[in-house]
């Protein structure tokens, strides 16, 4: 056996050391490589969710910021006015807050007896209230001696399990105000009629437009359907549930909001008491037309279903 010179040996192995070293260089070379590539990959993927994740806010904070558009041409100040005939005020330039004239029914000489309401139609006070006297004012009104502004608000929009119930059977509501003002007075009495409690998740969408289409007199059913699905007028309905909740309440001069049922008579509040009764807020009206407060004392006539004479 040759033994091989000391020399080479050691050459031998320092290539040995240096392919080594270049192997181990190219390597680290390599995981740096990718090492970047993962990293650029990361950030370009990270731009990519914070510019979609900014572009998300964005547009909701813009949608958000975007002002209401116009209510139902019926209800310029939030309300629908209702006279005899059960049907809008629609004289040229009457508004939500202007007295009608004493043309819509009243005797001569004599303003009509004005009831303004800011209801809801989850809240059960309203309910009441509505079951109670509806067909008092609806007799005062065919009779030409009153007028009935409704104010459809959502106050208790949160107390319907998520579902916001208040603000979309206002909204509901005021689908029918534009599309059917005609049909507006049984609409509502048809929505307290079908009121849910609150804390629940109240009716659907799809029973809404059911207990609406079943009002008989309703036109324009797709129309109204088209505009409870779309939520059309459900900002609106917000930005003048705000308004009053603060204090900016037509046909009043009310400075604080003290919640629904408000039912004003020629601007003054009535402050009923509990349970309702159709004597105490007959018996209101009546004072409140006597006293010649803004009305030329009309003595008010309920229907038939009513009682004819405060006792």
């Amino acid at each position: 056996m040759t033994n091989r010179p000391e020399g080479d040996a050691r050459a031998e192995r320092n290539q040995r050391r240096a392919a080594a070293r270049e192997r181990a260089a190219k390597a680290r070379l390599q995981q740096k490589r990718r090492q970047r590539g993962v990293r650029l990959g990361l950030q370009v993927g990270l731009g990519v969710v914070l510019l979609a994740a900014a572009t998300v806010v964005t547009l909701v904070l813009l949608d958000s910021t975007k002002p209401a558009g116009p209510g139902p041409s019926s209800m310029p100040q939030g309300g629908i006015t209702i006279a005899q005939g059960m049907t809008p005020v629609s004289e040229a330039g009457s508004t939500a807050s202007a007295s009608p004239s004493a043309s819509t029914g009243a005797s001569a000489g004599a303003e009509p007896v004005r009831i303004t309401m800011y209801v809801d139609y989850l809240c059960p006070f309203c309910g009441q209230f509505e079951k109670t006297n509806s067909d008092y004012i609806e007799g005062l009104v065919e009779s030409g001696v009153a007028t009935v502004d409704i104010h459809p608000i959502a106050v208790l929009a949160n107390r319907s399990q998520g579902t916001k119930y208040s603000l979309r059977a206002a909204n509901a509501a005021a689908c029918v105000a534009q599309s059917s003002p005609d049909q507006f007075f049984a609409v509502n009495r048809a929505l307290f009629a079908a009121q849910p409690e609150e804390n629940t998740p109240g009716l659907t969408d799809a029973q809404l437009k059911k207990v609406i289409g079943g009002v008989r007199g309703v036109s324009g059913k797709a129309t109204i359907a088209k505009c409870i699905d779309d939520q059309r007028y459900g900002k609106w309905v917000d930005e003048r549930t705000t308004a009053v909740s603060g204090g900016d309440i037509p046909g009043s001069s009310l400075k604080d909001f003290p919640g629904t049922p408000l039912v004003l008579v020629n601007g003054q509040r009535y402050e009923y008491s509990q349970p309702f009764t159709n004597e105490e807020f007959r018996t209101f009206v009546i004072t409140v037309a006597g006293s010649g407060e803004q009305t030329s004392s009309p003595t008010p006539k309920p229907s038939s279903s009513a009682s004819a004479s405060a006792s």
